[in-house]
């Protein structure tokens, strides 16, 4: 019986530890980025098409002020209420003091400065697809716009979503650098799928999620409930949007359906940033969404 005990304490503490350097999290360092010559200008297009906007500005922001990465937005779900960081180039309050490798190591591990997961609400689960160059020119970018000094506010979650050691076992279930839209596509749907499925991240409010938060990748881009607990967020697979190329990349470019509808509530936000892209963009945005099965 002693021997039983002793053996089922081994393996205890050998899965505790298995389990442990799976879901640690993990910095990236110097030796993983490579040197690459800034691009600010690309860098604003990946601020753009990433929606750096639409969380980290003040609510309502319009114009210039949406450049304010001030942060405090929120946004409520099934775990709790989550609120937007200032990331603005304040040294104290934002990421100023940040280097390179903090900010991929955060865009793209989800890991923060001081070794912490991040929440899921900051989506570096599709950012995680991102070429690293395109976000070395964001980071670029962002060192040229203006600092704020307002501080952060803690987000409003319970016990056990507090516990945040637990968000390494989430990344390892549902994190994953793999596409949704596999196989030989063209050029430009190859370009769309980067902007819808990484940089645009458009899966994180158009598909729907497991019990645990996870996308269910299976249902893509389908449509969900509103987190916010008003309405649906819909379908735009093709067979239910029904819209035509050209119709679905001036939406982007201006907010009006081809019925003369114009878009509403957080899209809004999201045509201010599809506006910025260049016209080949958005039409590769288009081409990708029409190539998904029907």
């Amino acid at each position: 019986m002693r021997g039983l005990f002793r053996l089922i304490l081994i393996l205890a503490v050998l899965g505790a530890g298995i389990g442990y350097w799976i879901t640690r999290p993990q910095a990236l360092s110097a030796s993983d980025i490579p040197a690459h010559d800034a691009d600010v200008e690309n860098g604003e297009l990946v601020f753009w098409a990433a929606g750096c906007a639409s969380c980290h500005s003040a609510d309502g922001a319009e114009g210039e002020d949406r450049l304010v990465l001030t942060g405090g937005r929120s946004f409520p779900s099934d775990f709790g209420t989550f609120y937007a960081p200032n990331i603005s180039m304040d040294a104290e309050n934002g990421i100023g003091g940040w280097s390179e490798a903090e900010f991929l190591t955060a865009v793209m591990r989800g890991v923060s400065p001081e070794g912490q997961h991040y929440y899921p609400a900051f989506p570096y689960g599709t950012y995680s697809r991102a070429e690293m160059g395109d976000l070395q020119d964001l980071w670029a970018f962002m060192q040229t716009l203006p600092s704020d000094a307002a501080p952060s506010r803690d987000h409003d979650v319970g016990f056990p979503f507090s516990i945040r050691a637990s968000l390494g076992g989430w990344k390892f279930l549902f994190v994953s650098d793999e596409w949704v839209m596999t196989g030989d596509v063209s050029p430009e749907i190859e370009r769309g799928r980067y902007l819808v499925e990484s940089l645009g991240h458009c899966g994180e409010c158009h598909t729907p999620r497991n019990a645990l938060g996870g996308l269910d990748t299976a249902a893509w881009l389908t449509g969900a409930p509103n987190p916010s607990g008003e309405g649906r967020i819909p379908n735009i697979t093709p067979a239910v949007l029904g819209w035509s190329q050209s119709e679905i990349a001036n939406y982007l470019n201006d907010g009006f359906t081809p019925e003369f509808d114009v878009a509403g509530g957080e899209m809004t936000d999201v045509i201010q940033n599809m506006a910025h892209l260049p016209d080949a963009d958005r039409a590769a945005i288009a081409a990708y969404l029409l190539a998904l099965p029907q």
